[in-house]
């Protein structure tokens, strides 16, 4: 009965796979490249890591470089991270390295996975989970052809310390939170502030200066950051989003180490 020991094996590894995931340290919503880096230097120190991609692909916007031409430009300060992760890279000329998108993507999501970070594609992040003092202590979690389909399918939910809306540019995480809930964000509205138009210098830096914590135990990295801090979007550069994922991951061990939430 091969047919079904083939499913039998697939069944069984993928629900306990599924089960552990279901109690994490970190909950990382989008498998881009700041969501990657930042799981990836997180489960290097040991901490327990899932990201949930709502795509079949991880990867994110790496994969289609600019406008289909399927390379990317990263600067020194991100390439010396990049190198960290013992990630190849071609000789830089003026200032930046141009690498394969394909390469980098694929590397990226393989260093994650190779340092124990649990990757679930096809589901979705549906809603956030309030602990008792109302920070946020986990994700409500359907397939993604439920969510895309409207389907009346209710959720699972997993809990953690700390959740990254690393969404980029729909920043879903955060404005689903807003949406539903009357919550206050640390941004100078106080709520969601929407991505401004392209300016790469400027932009780079804000990916890396909106990183952090934008409410109790939810982070932003990447275009989700400056999507929710109302910063310029900067196109096929992707230093910003390098140095905003092991940002991220700095920051997040911090609430990681620390009280775990209670949940009423």
């Amino acid at each position: 009965m091969l047919e079904y020991t083939i499913s039998e094996k697939i069944a069984d590894s993928y629900f306990a796979k599924f089960k552990s995931a279901l109690n994490s340290d970190a909950i990382i919503i989008g498998a881009g490249p700041s969501g990657l880096i930042c799981s990836y230097f997180l489960a290097q120190k040991g901490y327990k890591v899932t990201i949930c991609e709502r795509k079949l692909t991880p990867g994110g916007g790496v994969w289609g470089g600019g406008m289909f031409f399927n390379n990317i430009l990263v600067q020194e300060e991100a390439a010396r991270i990049l190198q960290e992760m013992e990630i190849p890279l071609p000789v830089p000329d003026k200032g930046f390295y141009t690498i394969d998108a394909v390469f980098l993507a694929s590397t990226l999501i393989s260093r994650a996975v190779g340092e124990g970070v649990t990757i679930l594609n096809m589901i979705s992040a549906e809603d956030v989970v309030f602990a008792a003092d109302d920070s946020i202590a986990g994700v409500v979690l359907n397939w993604t052809p439920v969510q895309r389909d409207k389907m009346s399918v209710d959720p699972l939910m997993a809990v953690c310390k700390c959740v990254l809306d690393a969404t980029g540019h729909p920043a879903e995480v955060v404005n689903t939170l807003l949406r539903k809930n009357n919550i206050t964000l640390k941004t100078e509205t106080g709520k969601v502030m929407g991505e401004r138009s392209l300016k790469v210098r400027d932009a780079e830096e804000a990916t890396v200066e909106h990183t952090g914590e934008v409410y109790p135990r939810l982070f932003v990295s990447g275009m989700a950051a400056n999507a929710v801090y109302g910063a310029y979007r900067m196109g096929p550069v992707f230093g910003g989003m390098i140095r905003s994922g092991k940002k991220a991951a700095d920051l997040m061990e911090e609430v990681i180490k620390g009280p775990a939430p209670v949940y009423s």
